[in-house]
């Protein structure tokens, strides 16, 4: 018993060397004609992906690829119901093909990925594709009939929040407390529109990956200057969804989701306070007898302390309506709960090589016995440590 746990460390070390070298191979082959940065995969930083190879593909015309390749390691103390309190393996094998130019254009991202959440059980990489957004989590088409107005339709990032899917794509690798109330990845269409310092953006769509296409997403936001944008997000489900799976949660599915975001960034700071309010109302056809909200804010900032290191900090609270007795939902840690967590994320970047370490710790508060941490969770507290490493290409 003392030599399995060790041996399955060595293993996923392995693994986690071969995976670097492969890195380092792609960065040697893939040296080819070079562009300046796309602006996807979208990332809030400090990590910048690789400048892309472009490729003439016929009729698609010219074609820019990029990738990443990364490992992850965590350990976590009281892990919740299904999960581990260690882990090691692949965090990204992704790669992100696109047009970029002409009326038609296209997206597509394919691969392999980890997402890890705070409070959220560690799954392996097959059931993360298998459960949740396949080996395709993002694809559409994108027609561009002016520089101001664009239309896409497929597999959509969500404008929920502040924090995206993907964990090279944060300041931070895991993903918050907030973040576990909103939607990621939709199926749908959407239409962008800029005028100036402002922009807009509608989306019809299915949710959170329900299939069923009755939520409206929206975003307005503005831009002060080059350093400043203030962006109001508000979005929800116009009927009642029944359809459930793991990356389709019954109340959330139904319910409404409002954020108020400002971003900074000019070097070295980044900040990025945000506040969210999402609300799940009475349904008696869905079992929902009381309807029930979150209110929650974040503030995630970031410091460059040289050109290749990075120090991220993110801080949260959340809180629930209602109470074990009036028939409130549990949405956080038990009807009526609360929770804080706080997160730190150095990271450390040289060309296309990256590694970064996290520690977290989350506190649920006013938690119902059962529904907190550890395997009967009736633990009050979760603490993290993270490594990841890779290379974009």
């Amino acid at each position: 018993m003392v030599g399995k746990p060790m041996g399955r460390f060595f293993q996923a070390g392995y693994v986690l060397i071969k995976m670097l070298a492969l890195g380092m191979l792609l960065n040697l082959i893939l040296i080819a004609a070079h562009a300046s940065p796309l602006p996807l995969p979208a990332m809030d930083g400090p990590l910048v992906s690789s400048s892309p190879i472009q490729f003439p593909a016929g009729p698609l015309g010219n074609l820019e690829l990029t990738g990443i390749l990364s490992g992850l390691g965590l350990w976590q103390a009281h892990p919740v119901p299904g999960s581990r309190s260690n882990w090691a393996g692949i965090s990204n094998s992704q790669v992100f093909i696109q047009n970029t130019h002409g009326l038609i254009q296209f997206y597509l991202q394919a691969g392999a990925y980890e997402i890890p959440a705070l409070g959220t059980p560690v799954l392996s990489v097959g059931s993360t594709l298998s459960d949740y957004y396949g080996a395709f989590p993002q694809a559409y088409l994108k027609i561009v009939p002016s520089p101001d107005l664009s239309f896409i339709v497929g597999k959509l990032p969500t404008l929920a929040g502040a924090e995206y899917t993907f964990t090279f794509e944060n300041m931070n690798i895991q993903r918050g407390l907030l973040w576990n109330q909103e939607n990621a990845v939709t199926r749908g269409i959407q239409a962008n529109y800029t005028a100036g310092p402002f922009s807009a953006s509608l989306s019809w769509n299915d949710g959170f990956y329900s299939d069923r296409f009755n939520w409206i997403s929206g975003e307005l936001s503005f831009s002060l200057n080059s350093a400043n944008t203030l962006a109001l997000v508000g979005m929800g489900n116009l009927g009642s969804t029944r359809y459930t799976s793991p990356a389709t949660p019954l109340y959330q599915n139904n319910s409404d989701i409002y954020n108020l975001i400002y971003t900074y960034a000019s070097r070295p700071w980044t900040f990025q306070p945000y506040l969210q309010y999402t609300y799940v109302p009475r349904n008696t056809a869905l079992g929902i007898a009381k309807g029930t909200a979150t209110e929650g804010v974040a503030f995630l900032t970031g410091y460059h302390l040289t050109s290749h290191v990075t120090l991220a900090f993110r801080g949260e609270y959340i809180s629930s309506t209602g109470n074990t007795s009036d028939g409130a939902l549990n949405l956080i840690y038990g009807p009526g709960s609360q929770a804080w967590s706080l997160t730190v994320t150095p990271t450390y970047q040289d060309q296309d090589f990256f590694a970064r370490a996290e520690v977290s710790f989350v506190k649920a508060i006013d938690y119902v016995p059962g529904d907190a941490f550890g395997r009967g969770g009736d633990f009050s507290a979760q603490s993290s440590i993270l490594i990841e490493s890779g290379f974009f290409f």
